[in-house]
């Protein structure tokens, strides 16, 4: 690997967004560091994506704290700098409130949430030295819940204040940026044995302004802008959160037994599918949606 390389570490790039993250990474010229609960998934993507560049699959829990350390210390020790950390990894626990567990509330908010907090501490010192950025997927559950949802809702909204505090107490050293998805079709991104087409009805995609449901690649193009110089100016303290989701008046709910997504009436929050909060010129970001 040359040593100008840049290196990124994705929580969660197994499957999923973070497996779209993973390889529009490694077609942007990054070395990749999948962080991984899911071993077979973590080596399905490492053999997949070798193809691509330089990847690497570390299984880490990421609610651990010795965990995350030893993944941040064997990624820099290996490559020698970490530039991007994307803390994608999270899960959920969608169930009524009066069953739903501590054990199991405790789980997604420890994932979803303290994973994000420990992958950043240890990883700021080694994004300070290259001015390198952190991207955090959070989800319009963090504004815009519903019903059973209140682990991954708490947790996502969690995700939103950790990384407009990361970026104030970050930078200007290091660029902290959160992204908001919505409908998002992943079940084309899972691990072979979990594949499935997603039965997404014409409905569905006539909910979003584009005319179609969101994919894992309408995300990692993002991120790749958020890390890229034309972003410099970008930072969760000042420009806030970049929120996709759709126009409509239904929001939506996994369907059972399938990696698409249903729907269920519920009041919109917002009209549009991208809302950009920024403090500065939209006129600029808006085409490159």
């Amino acid at each position: 690997m040359k040593a100008e390389t840049k290196v990124a570490v994705v929580t969660g790039g197994g499957q999923g967004i973070g497996k779209a993250t993973a390889k529009a990474l490694l077609e942007g010229g990054y070395a990749v560091v999948i962080a991984e609960l899911d071993r077979a998934a973590g080596r399905e993507t490492e053999g997949e994506y070798s193809v691509f560049g330089n990847i690497r699959f570390v299984h880490a829990d990421i609610a651990d704290e010795a965990s995350v350390k030893s993944m941040i210390r064997d990624a820099a020790r290996q490559f020698k700098r970490i530039d991007l950390l994307v803390n994608n990894a999270a899960t959920i626990a969608n169930k009524p409130l009066t069953s739903l567990s501590l054990k199991e509330w405790n789980r997604v908010i420890s994932v979803n949430l303290s994973g994000a907090f420990l992958c950043a501490k240890h990883a700021a010192v080694h994004l300070k030295r290259k001015k390198g950025s952190i991207v955090n997927i959070a989800s319009t559950r963090a504004l815009m819940s519903e019903p059973d949802t209140e682990a991954y809702s708490a947790s996502k909204g969690g995700i939103v204040a950790l990384s407009h505090s990361l970026a104030l107490s970050l930078g200007p050293d290091i660029r902290v940026n959160c992204i908001s998805p919505g409908w998002i079709d992943v079940s084309g991104w899972k691990k072979k044995c979990t594949v499935t087409k997603g039965r997404l009805s014409a409905e569905d995609h006539s909910q979003h302004p584009c005319g179609r449901v969101g994919k894992p690649e309408d995300i990692s193009s993002l991120i790749l802008y958020l890390v890229s110089p034309a972003a410099a100016f970008s930072t969760s303290g000042a420009s806030g959160e970049f929120m996709v989701q759709r126009r409509g008046e239904r929001s939506e709910r996994r369907a059972a037994g399938t990696g698409s997504w249903a729907s269920s009436t519920m009041r919109p929050s917002v009209g549009v599918e991208y809302l950009i909060r920024i403090s500065w010129t939209q006129a600029q970001i808006l085409p490159q949606l």
